[in-house]
């Protein structure tokens, strides 16, 4: 037992804390130097049109806190279902939640206002630094990216799941801009936050097995479609 603390504790605690210390830097850094930012967000609230508003209202929600939630615990139960274990649902699950925790242990004590521009959603009560919408669609989207395309043999199949896979969380972060919910800097940090979750929460979980089969000089397993 405490091989496997240890374990995690040097293979995701470690490396989640870091990420949240650096995240907490980079917010206060934002806050002390003027980015002009607010340009940005003034001028894509200016060009504003109803079929924009609608079309960013879906993208928006790809990453609402309720969907991701229940996303989640659906692939969670198909993975376990497809493939008789929980090695790929536990990692997805530690991709979404690190991030969330990341967030919201950095969110309010950065404090940074949402932009100066009509709010098209209803502001939620954490802070606009960094982007909570789009780091958990970069840890979910991507993270069930990942799964389905190491389990894929087909080249083109494999392109168009990391298609779909990488186009959710920019759709999200567009849609974030766009509604006047976040900042550049917001939104592109969280693209970070997200990735970040995603590869730690890899290779301590999903690649586990072939890294410590690759140490000891034992062949890669062939997947499996």
């Amino acid at each position: 037992m405490s091989e496997h603390v240890k374990y995690y504790a040097m293979t995701v605690l470690s490396p989640l804390l870091l990420m949240a210390a650096v995240t907490y830097g980079v917010g206060e850094a934002i806050l002390a130097w003027p980015t002009g930012e607010a340009t940005v967000s003034r001028t894509l609230a200016a060009d504003r049109t109803s079929l924009w508003n609608t079309l960013t209202d879906y993208g928006s929600s790809l990453s609402d806190t309720p969907y991701i939630v229940a996303l989640t615990a659906i692939a969670a139960i198909a993975f376990r279902l497809a493939w008789k274990r929980w090695l790929e649902s536990a990692f997805l699950i530690v991709a979404v939640w690190s991030q969330s925790l990341v967030f919201l242990a950095t969110t309010e004590v950065v404090g940074r206002h949402r932009p100066p521009v009509q709010h098209l959603d209803p502001a939620p009560p954490t802070s606009s630094f960094p982007s909570g919408h789009v780091s958990a669609a970069v840890a979910f989207y991507c993270g069930l990216a990942l799964v389905l395309a190491t389990h894929t043999r087909n080249k083109a199949l494999r392109v168009v799941i990391w298609v779909l896979g990488i186009a959710a969380p920019l759709i999200v972060a567009f849609s974030r801009l766009y509604r006047g919910m976040h900042f550049l800097t917001d939104v592109s940090w969280g693209l970070l936050l997200g990735t970040v979750c995603v590869v730690v929460a890899a290779r301590a979980i999903l690649f586990r097995r072939e890294r410590e089969q690759r140490r000891s000089g034992v062949a890669r397993p062939v997947v499996t479609a």
